[in-house]
């Protein structure tokens, strides 16, 4: 099939690249670099730098490629900024997303793979989450995929346009060529990393009184290469079956302090950490629960250790202690 992926220069869509390619499709990514880098996107696949606000390109890139589906990842998805900034993040992630569901109809694209996130979840909800459980977003970043989730569903009544909706726990880990870098970056296993470089003096422990075992935030914890398998397979789902929604994560929790603990077994760095207050819209526990993906699809994550996950992270690390350098 002949995909366009947005945001595929990112850290899990250059990797969601690499694992369509290799399922024998065609790829062109659509990226503005704002967050991605080029060297992360495969020479294997058709490069269109441009943003989802230029319709005019977009729709360009969709008819020159003669792309067939369109994965979907380019979005604003840092919650703390999307809490100070929530214009930015309505505008990146709803009417830009809005704009290429509109782009794709009527150059007659139907099929579409779409990146979405745990933070549609209600707080206060049991433990391991399905997909049947309440929405209700604590934070504008859950919002505004919850929106474009919510806009798919009519779409697909209105107009035919079949979607698979991934709704993403943490992502983390790298392959052998691929890995974390985002500037500035936020998430917890490669700050961790970074401080075993030496690359910065302390870790941060975003808040230690919440209702956990230990005070910290527990979160499940996927391979990324793991979840791009499952756009591949969702991808290639959607050539017949209907529009679905699915959680993927591995269904075990750990919490930022067994993180850190784990980091320092793995590099032999002491990583000293320093404790910060929360962050506003940080929810205390998200896990997943990927029976449904497991059962109709049949993925099966294949690293599900948090050992694996930390180590595959900092031989990246170690090979790419300044990112992709650019």
């Amino acid at each position: 099939m002949r995909v366009l992926v947005t945001g595929g220069a990112g850290y899990v869509g250059s990797v969601v690249v690499d694992e369509l390619l290799k399922s024998g499709h065609e790829v062109t990514v659509y990226d503005n670099l704002s967050k991605g880098h080029l060297q992360a996107v495969s020479p294997g696949a058709e490069m269109v730098l441009g943003d989802l606000s230029d319709e005019i390109l977009l729709a360009q890139a969709l008819r020159a490629h003669g792309v067939e589906a369109v994965i979907h990842m380019a979005a604003s998805s840092i919650v703390g900024e999307s809490v100070s900034n929530p214009a930015q993040c309505f505008q990146n992630n709803v009417v830009n997303g809005l704009r290429l569901l509109d782009v794709m109809l009527r150059a007659g694209i139907r099929k579409l793979v779409f990146s979405s996130t745990a933070a549609v979840y209600a707080a206060g909800r049991s433990e391991p989450l399905k997909e049947t459980d309440p929405l209700g977003p604590n934070n504008p970043y859950g919002e505004s995929k919850l929106i474009l989730e919510n806009i798919l569903k009519w779409y697909d009544v209105a107009y035919g346009l079949r979607y698979v909706s991934l709704r993403y726990f943490n992502a983390a880990g790298a392959t052998e060529t691929l890995g974390e870098d985002h500037r500035p970056e936020t998430h917890l296993i490669p700050l961790v990393l970074q401080t075993a470089l030496q690359k910065r003096p302390v870790v941060e422990i975003f808040g230690t009184d919440y209702d956990t075992p230990d005070g910290t935030c527990i979160r499940d914890y996927i391979h990324v290469s793991d979840l791009a398998r499952a756009h591949v397979l969702a991808l290639e789902y959607l050539r017949e079956g209907p529009s679905r929604v699915y959680n993927l994560g591995n269904g075990k929790g750990f919490s930022v302090r067994q993180v850190i603990r784990a980091a320092r077994t793995i590099t032999g760095d002491s990583i000293p950490a320093l404790i910060s207050a929360r962050r506003p819209g940080d929810p205390p526990v998200l896990i997943a629960s990927s029976e449904l993906i497991r059962k109709d699809l049949g993925w099966q994550p294949r690293i599900d250790s948090l050992h694996e996950i930390i180590r595959s992270a900092w031989h990246w690390q170690r090979q790419h202690p300044d990112g992709y350098a650019e």
